[in-house]
């Protein structure tokens, strides 16, 4: 598994909404319900967290809006990780009990981090799973940390609007498409820009979303790589990343 991150600053959690008491079930391995984290610098004008809040399913989908970016825990002394008041918020919404590393209290089945599908979302999704790695480690090892994977683009092409997930995506597209010209091409900047029917329907609906899985294949390769890449020293990340660009990205696919 294979992250790229380099900067890091905080985040200031709003508040907590709880699932309904009443579960449907609507995923197949669901055993309770979701969390949705969602990251927004854009909750101030009610766009990621409000149309999360309305896009979701109220029954199993818990949100806890993040504002910017959590502490790199990699450069942090632990009593100064343990002390951040976002991160005791954080680990309290999923309910771990970090001391003892317990994750009978949980209160998710899947915790689902979900960000823009740009380098500040990706960033964002680093660092938290920094967080969890280093902290929290069973919800990775036990598969219940996954990532969201927004499609970058909405094509409304005659009478028919459908997604494209990226950039390769959108290009296939145009290459098989008799009049692609005619198409009108809409690329989502980020969540905010979604409705709550289009962010529920892409990113929250389990029936029609996608899902990346994080999977530690090599536990320790992956400890060096946070090390490498989240860590303080500049120059060992510099030569990693102009080594390995072309080729970070090991998420598993769950759809």
């Amino acid at each position: 598994m294979n992250i790229l991150a380099i900067n890091y600053t905080y985040c200031h959690p709003e508040k907590i909404e709880f699932f309904e008491d009443d579960e449907e079930l609507y995923d197949i391995d669901v055993e309770e319900d979701h969390s949705f984290l969602i990251e927004g610098g854009f909750v101030v004008h009610n766009s990621a967290g409000g149309s999360a809040k309305m896009g979701r399913n109220r029954n199993f989908q818990a949100i806890l809006p993040l504002k910017g970016k959590v502490l790199n825990v990699e450069k942090c002394e632990l009593v100064k990780i343990l002390d951040n008041d976002e991160i005791k918020a954080l680990i309290a919404a999923i309910g771990y009990d970090i001391k003892t590393q317990d994750t009978s209290r949980l209160r998710y089945n899947k915790i689902i981090l979900s960000c823009d599908a740009d380098v500040d979302g990706s960033h964002i999704v680093s660092l938290l799973l920094t967080l969890f790695y280093r902290f929290m480690k069973p919800l990775l090892t036990n598969g219940h940390v996954y990532i969201a994977q927004p499609p970058l683009y909405k094509i409304k092409y005659g009478n028919s609007d459908f997604y494209l997930n990226d950039d390769e995506a959108l290009a296939a597209w145009r290459k098989k498409s008799k009049n692609p010209d005619k198409a009108i091409i809409t690329r989502f900047k980020g969540l905010g820009e979604m409705n709550p029917d289009q962010l529920g329907e892409t990113t929250m609906n389990p029936l029609s979303r996608r899902l990346a899985k994080v999977v530690i294949s090599d536990d320790v390769e992956t400890d060096r790589i946070f090390t490498v890449l989240m860590g303080s020293d500049i120059d060992q990340r510099r030569e990693y990343i102009i080594k390995n660009a072309l080729t970070i990205n090991e998420l598993e696919i769950d759809a």
